[in-house]
């Protein structure tokens, strides 16, 4: 290992220190670059197998040269190290050519890892790719390891058109991260167009997808483009896809199959450009084993899965989060507030079971009802005893349900099977969804339309049922 050299370019006198001597150690030669005059005459010496740099050194910042190191020397891995340690230095290391992006403080054994793993590497590391201006608010925030893996993560993938399945409890920020991989994409000057499949019903998502053409169905008075369409050579963000249809599905399954698809009621076939970024909260193994979500269909999604950590699992970015939170208060004209170290410390004892959402919501709350500038801990910590109620009355209506089915089963049980024996499931089945399409309909005023959407029902298939199970309600013409 003698004949193999390194740069340490390294403004912090301790660190580049501790980490030369770890190195030598290992049987390294070092070349020491305390500032960018100094690394680029290394360069143009050739000196140096691996490059390890940090981005802001006395006279100027890394960024500003990296595109010219990797021109001149395109086969020289460089690994970046910061303590600017967000997404935007992610991505500006890897869209400059950058081997590998290591956050500060780093541990030098992962280090000495990179190392290896780079000078063993045979890739062609050069990247012309120009960075751009990253001046503009931040579109995720945090700093804890398990969002330095995703901004890992999205800086690697958004160099590449690959489908990315994203996975993350609610409120986590999945389409944030979608956006994400957009925006720092080759596709970045396209669209980027989001289509949520749980607020949708499910008899128009294929024209959501596709489009259709006038005439082709019921209400359709005019041809509209679907979602394909619009998101031509840019990003289609598929939301909540573990709530799709199976029919849909197997329509989506084809075009990624074939590259192309066709609106309703058209003929022609139209080329689909664009990439697909899925996401879901739910687990999609289940769902398969139900027959609810095409296997096929699941593994063209999750090429490249990526999760999201919810909030409970990175408390030590909630101060980040907080400030983050703050700065959008004024932007909403909202009197910003302070926080003490007490105050973060209240928060992170909170599980945020709504994530980042709830947290963003609970700080904007509190910028428009109080009038003080300075937050107290004791208003502060009564705030979250109000959430932690009301958690806990939610939890306690989920479990409502099921315990007045389980309380009615328990006494009836027997009675039913007397009456309707061999036939108790089709009974309770029955009966339970009769008084569920009664109550929605009375919800909507028996607007059979709306009570549809709110069932995600075909409207044809909900008058069938109210056939069926002799519903009679009072309604609106619709």
């Amino acid at each position: 290992m003698s004949n193999k050299t390194l740069i340490i370019a390294e403004d912090d006198e301790s660190i580049r220190l501790v980490t030369s001597r770890y190195l030598q150690d290992l049987g390294y030669e070092i070349f020491m670059a305390t500032n960018l005059k100094e690394l680029w005459k290394l360069i143009e010496s050739n000196k140096g197998d691996v490059l390890i740099t940090d981005v802001m050194l006395p006279d100027g910042e890394l960024f500003d040269i990296l595109p010219q190191i990797v021109e001149y020397r395109e086969n020289l891995p460089v690994i970046v190290v910061s303590a600017k340690n967000n997404l935007q230095t992610a991505i500006s290391a890897t869209k400059q050519g950058a081997y590998e992006y290591l956050p500060k403080p780093f541990d030098l054994d992962e280090l000495q890892k990179l190392i290896k793993k780079a000078l063993e590497s045979k890739q062609n590391l050069k990247n012309k790719t120009k960075i751009r201006n990253e001046s503009e608010k931040q579109l995720i925030v945090g700093r804890s390891p398990a969002m330095q893996d995703l901004y890992k993560s999205i800086a690697r993938l958004s160099q590449n058109d690959l489908t990315v399945m994203i996975y993350g409890e609610s409120g986590t920020g999945k389409e944030l991260v979608a956006k994400a991989l957009h925006k720092y994409s080759t596709r970045s000057e396209k669209p980027f167009i989001a289509l949520n499949m749980a607020a949708i019903p499910n008899d128009l998502i294929e024209s959501e997808l596709f489009g259709h053409e006038k005439g082709s169905f019921t209400g359709a008075h005019q041809k509209s483009d679907g979602k394909f369409k619009l998101a031509e050579k840019g990003t289609l963000f598929l939301d909540e896809i573990g709530d799709m249809p199976i029919d849909a599905q197997t329509r989506l399954l084809r075009v990624l199959q074939e590259g192309e698809f066709t609106p309703i009621g058209g003929k022609e076939k139209i080329q689909a450009d664009t990439r697909i970024i899925a996401a879901t909260h739910k687990n999609l193994s289940n769902l398969i084993e139900k027959g609810e979500f095409r296997e096929d269909l699941f593994y063209r999604l999750n090429v490249v899965p990526i999760s999201i950590p919810p909030l409970r699992e990175r408390k030590e970015d909630i101060p980040e989060l907080v400030n983050h939170f703050l700065d959008k208060a004024k932007d909403l004209q909202l009197e910003p507030k302070k926080f003490t170290t007490e105050s973060f410390q209240i928060l992170e004892k909170y599980q945020w079971p709504g994530n980042v959402r709830e947290l963003e919501n609970f700080i904007l709350k509190l910028c428009a009802l109080y009038t003080d500038e300075n937050i107290m801990n004791d208003d502060l910590a009564e705030e979250i005893l109000n959430l932690q109620k009301l958690d806990q009355q939610m939890l306690d209506t989920d479990n409502q349900f099921s315990k007045i089915l389980e309380n009615y089963l328990s006494r009836n049980i027997n009675k039913i099977n007397k009456e309707y024996q061999g036939d108790v499931y089709n009974y309770f089945v029955t009966e339970l969804e009769k008084v569920l399409l009664l109550e929605v309909l009375k919800n909507k005023n028996g607007n059979q339309l709306k009570a549809a959407e709110l069932l995600g029902l075909n409207r044809n298939t909900l008058r069938k049922k109210i056939t069926e199970l002799n519903i009679s309600i009072d309604q609106e013409s619709n």
